[in-house]
C-alpha cells in the first residue's frame, strides 16, 4: 500500500501520517528528509520537537536526497516506511542543482516497483500566493508536478486541512 498525504503548513499532515503508520502494527522506518542547518536555532528546535514526538521504537533514517536507494531492494519490505517529507526532499535536490524532473521520474519508478507499505508526506503549495521570485515559482511548479506524479503511483491520497483528512483517491 502506497499512501500520499498532502496538506499545507501546519495542517496536521505529519501527525495524521504518524498515526496511520502507528496503527499499522508494523515496525516503522521513519525517513527524515530535513537538512541540518547548525546555525538555525529555530529549525533545530523544529527537528528536536519532531524527534521527541516520535515513538522510541521507530527506526530513523536521515536522508536528504536518496529516497530511491531506500525504496530499492527488500530491506524494508516487511516494515512500513514513512517519508516526511517530499517537499524537503525536492528542496534539497533543487539546492544541489539536480534535475528534478528526472529525479521525480526515478522516484515514481522506485515506488512502482516497491512492494512494501509506504506513507509519504508532501506540502500542497499551489493554493496560495504566487511566489514573487522565479526560483519560488519554479519550486511551486516542481512541487505541483511531483505531487501529481506521486499521487498517480499511490494507492491512496489524502488531503489534510485543519487536522482533518479528506480522501482524494
Amino acid at each position: 500500500m502506497k499512501t500520499l498525504i498532502l496538506g499545507g503548513a501546519r495542517s496536521g499532515k505529519s501527525q495524521h501520517a504518524e498515526a496511520l503508520v502507528q496503527a499499522s502494527g508494523k515496525t516503522v522506518v521513519y525517513v527524515a528528509t530535513a537538512p541540518r542547518f547548525p546555525d538555525d536555532k529555530e529549525w533545530q528546535q523544529r527537528i528536536n520537537k519532531h524527534q521527541q514526538q516520535r515513538p522510541k521504537g521507530w527506526k530513523l533514517i536521515e536522508e536528504e536526497q536518496d529516497l530511491i536507494g531506500i525504496l530499492q531492494g527488500s530491506m524494508y519490505q516487511e516494515h512500513i516506511v514513512l517519508i516526511d517529507c517530499l517537499t524537503l526532499w525536492l528542496s534539497n535536490l533543487l539546492y544541489e542543482n539536480h534535475d528534478v524532473v528526472y529525479e521525480t521520474q526515478r522516484l515514481c519508478e522506485a515506488l512502482a516497483d516497491y512492494t512494501g507499505a509506504v506513507v509519504m508526506v508532501s506540502n500542497e503549495v499551489g493554493m496560495g500566493l504566487v511566489p514573487d521570485t522565479a526560483l519560488g515559482r519554479d519550486f511551486r511548479d516542481a512541487q505541483g508536478r511531483l505531487n501529481q506524479a506521486v499521487a498517480h503511483e499511490a494507492d491512496s491520497v489524502l488531503f489534510v486541512a485543519a487536522g482533518l483528512p479528506l480522501a482524494l483517491k
